[in-house]
């Protein structure tokens, strides 16, 4: 009996398949990157874990926070953080973000993320957490102020600078669009996480919280450690110089974003190309990662329904 050969896989399919390991090779380090190497096991923990949850997929946090417009809102909320004296003080002292700009990044990717989609409980244990690290960091800013990380002053600014800042970027640079009412609800709902860590009247609207970073400019000013820090983010960020093109459309992104005054302030590096050419770099820019990260499974959207 004579066998036929198996016909040869069709380029285009050979292709498909070729395609489809780079984007989840792609997913997987940037994962790893910012949730760190056991990325995956963690997210059976947040995401697959019964039990009440504060939010469901169809919740505006949940839409944001799940959005690859978040790499460039975390960058754009970092530099905006950093023009608060005491803030900066106590990134540059305590945070090790130069040390190990890595772990920082996967310990903040790991709140937002606990906060976002973990049950009640879980997300509680971590906000507990996060204030026992709190308590024990304090000091004094260049001008020798002392401040501490639990001050509800001081924590009020950097949820606001870190929530202005994801929701900038989404609306920008997201997948989707919310909403007016929609955006006041993702202000009021991130508060419910920040109203736990310490902040006492987290704004519940857009408007809100717009008044209340106006209400600190007159705190705020550009440092020698926020200076330091822009110059990290921008122009020395920690990774291969292969991977530097892809990350400066996300720079470029979160500079066009920044608000006026601040990006005045900062006089960061690469401005005028950031004013011109920003928003395009940033919205193909977050649509890599977003292609990226399409191509991992974490099972956030089969999450078990919130409470």
């Amino acid at each position: 009996m004579k066998l036929t050969p198996p016909l040869p896989t069709p380029p285009i399919l050979r292709l498909g398949k070729a395609v489809g390991k780079v984007q989840q090779t792609f997913g997987e380090t940037l994962r790893s990157k910012v949730a760190g190497p056991d990325a995956a096991e963690r997210g059976q923990t947040i995401w697959g874990k019964p039990g009440e949850r504060w939010f469901t997929p169809d919740d505006p946090i949940w839409r944001v926070h799940e959005d690859a417009s978040m790499f460039v809102g975390g960058i754009t909320a970092l530099l905006l953080q950093s023009l608060h004296p005491a803030a900066m003080a106590g990134v540059a002292g305590h945070s090790g973000y130069r040390s190990d700009p890595w772990g920082r990044l996967a310990r903040t990717a790991d709140y937002i993320a606990y906060t976002t989609y973990a049950t009640f409980e879980d997300a509680e244990a971590v906000i507990a957490k996060v204030r026992g690290v709190h308590d024990r960091v304090q000091g004094k800013d260049h001008a020798g102020r002392p401040y501490r990380a639990s001050d509800p002053h001081l924590l009020t600014w950097v949820h606001v600078a870190e929530i202005d800042s994801f929701l900038t970027a989404y609306q920008a640079y997201g997948a989707g669009r919310l909403t007016p009412a929609e955006a006041d609800t993702y202000v009021a709902q991130a508060g419910r996480a920040a109203s736990l860590l310490g902040v006492p009247e987290p704004p519940t609207t857009l408007a809100d919280l717009r008044a209340t970073i106006d209400a600190y400019r007159p705190e705020l000013e550009v440092t020698e450690p926020a200076r330091d820090a822009a110059r990290f983010l921008i122009v020395e960020p920690p990774l291969p110089l292969v991977a530097r093109p892809g990350y400066a459309t996300l720079v470029a992104g979160a500079i066009a974003i920044l608000p006026d005054w601040a990006r005045t302030m900062l006089d960061v590096p690469f401005d005028r190309v950031a004013t011109i050419a920003g928003r395009p770099l940033g919205r193909f820019g977050a649509a890599a990662v977003r292609w990226g990260l399409a191509g991992v499974q974490d099972g956030r959207r089969s999450a078990p329904p919130a409470g």
